[in-house]
């Protein structure tokens, strides 16, 4: 995604505060797996290997839950590394799509939105608290386009560590001069973006309508 595109997107947002929240629904929950019915449908559709790809992560889930919650961070992160980037355009045919993370694992491919999604989902339900991640906006100074990552607080000041598929390491923010953050979100509301802290609230993420529709999509999978 260009960062006009980012901008556009931005503008549409902030302008749509004024307006009534959408109504909640439940979050996807992913303690209980995937329905063998489901992973059959994985299988069939995409082959052996992407059911093996979702059940890794699915152990990956399981077995991390003990870890600490740095250990989560790196493992998470490596973890979702591994898949091939491929934009939206090539991969869904569409401008912007959102993939859940089965979606990107059983195709072997996502962008930086579903990296970030991914990793946010996957350490949600290892136990890491939500209130200490944001999915970020960023505008990817280098490559002069817009471009998202997980971030990682500690404490609610606390300056944020990056989980980013553009490179391995995760570091603090202060250590990404390379990214410019821009406005963040996740399953409880919508930030302005800064170095330090969680910046300004400005609404729910309900109003950002492709989070929505990926979280549409994640109940649909858990219920099959």
């Amino acid at each position: 995604m260009r960062f006009a595109s980012l901008f556009r997107s931005i503008v549409a947002v902030v302008a749509s505060i004024t307006l009534l929240l959408v109504a909640p629904f439940t979050m996807a929950d992913l303690s209980g797996g995937l329905s063998e019915r489901t992973m059959q449908m994985i299988q069939s559709k995409y082959g052996r290997s992407a059911r093996k790809r979702v059940e890794e992560w699915q152990d990956l889930m399981r077995s991390g839950s003990s870890l600490n919650e740095a250990e989560k961070l790196e493992v998470v992160n490596s973890f979702f590394n591994d898949v091939e980037f491929i934009s939206d355009i090539d991969h869904w045919d569409k401008e912007d799509y959102w993939a859940t993370p089965v979606e990107m694992l059983a195709t072997d491919g996502g962008d930086c939105e579903d990296f970030s999604i991914a990793k946010y989902f996957t350490l949600k339900e290892m136990g890491v608290p939500v209130e200490r991640m944001l999915i970020t906006y960023v505008k990817a100074l280098e490559l002069d386009q817009a471009h998202m990552v997980l971030t990682y607080y500690k404490t609610p000041n606390s300056e944020p560590l990056v989980l980013d598929n553009l490179i391995n390491s995760i570091k603090p923010a202060s250590a990404r001069d390379d990214l410019k953050p821009v406005y963040s979100f996740n399953a409880d509301g919508l930030w302005l973006s800064k170095q330090r802290g969680l910046g300004k609230r400005v609404g729910s993420s309900d109003r950002l309508n492709l989070w929505k529709i990926l979280r549409q999509r994640m109940e649909q999978e858990l219920a099959n």
